[in-house]
């Protein structure tokens, strides 16, 4: 038997875009990605702090450094940018791996979506 727990998670990042005509996704700074420990394509759960909203999208790569946080196609109607998301993914693990593991949690400076020093 598999459980399905937390893996990653980027807490609390600003929306920075909102681009309704692109195919969909989640548009996330390359930064943000790799400290996470996210891949591209990867499924994950955007949880809207403003509004409550949870949805889910798969991660593509925006420029790094720039703080990118783009909600695309479909998704972009449920955030307004200024919004706070925070951004996670879940692995499935047996109960003896689950136990054992401990998730990647990075916490960026939400005003500017990149990583503490």
């Amino acid at each position: 038997m598999t459980i399905e727990v937390l893996r990653a998670k980027i807490h609390r990042v600003r929306v920075t875009e909102a681009d309704i005509n692109y195919i969909g996704s989640i548009t996330l700074d390359e930064d943000l990605i790799d400290a996470a420990g996210l891949v591209e394509g990867e499924k994950v759960q955007v949880l809207n702090v403003n509004n409550g909203d949870r949805l889910y999208t798969y991660v593509i790569k925006g420029a790094r450094g720039t703080g990118v946080v783009c909600l695309n196609g479909p998704a972009a109607r449920r955030v307004s940018v200024g919004d706070i998301v925070i951004v996670v993914a879940y692995a499935h693990m047996t109960l003896e791996e689950a136990r054992a593991y401990r998730p990647t949690i990075i916490f960026p400076d939400e005003r500017t979506n990149t990583l503490k020093p």
